[in-house]
């Protein structure tokens, strides 16, 4: 395996986990929104990601893409607040299905493994430095 591909599977991780982190952060924006409809109110998003096994010409071969990003199925929470302003005609309010505390702990793992794709990144290069040194 090239030294060179290395980096371009760690730069696919890298992109990867920067997806996670922007969802992750949208979630976490939009935890406290309200709405009066069920349909309306903001549904939690989790990035998927799909492994590159196969290079072509835009892709390096190996690595990770994000090949979607899926709305959670749990339902929204409903609090009954008639005197809210965006309550239904029967008192209920819809509250977003984002887990605050869960989305810390997501945030937290993307954010480790966005560095451990960067410590992959610079070994590598100090690797590929001492190999031209070798030549001298």
């Amino acid at each position: 395996m090239s030294m060179f591909k290395i980096l371009d599977i760690s730069a696919t991780g890298m992109h990867a986990q920067t997806v996670r982190l922007n969802t992750i952060a949208s979630n976490m924006a939009n935890a406290d929104s309200v709405s009066s409809n069920k349909d309306e109110t903001y549904k939690s998003k989790q990035p998927v990601f799909q492994t590159i096994l196969e290079g072509s010409m835009n892709e390096p071969s190996g690595g990770v893409r994000v090949k979607e990003i899926v709305e959670s199925q749990a339902p929204s929470i409903m609090e009954y607040n008639p005197n809210h302003p965006m309550a239904d005609e029967k008192g209920y309010i819809y509250k977003p299905n984002v887990n605050v505390v869960e989305e810390m702990a997501n945030m937290m793992s993307a954010s480790r493994s966005y560095e451990t794709n960067i410590e992959v990144m610079n070994t590598s290069k100090q690797l590929l430095l001492r190999t031209i040194q070798l030549g001298k």
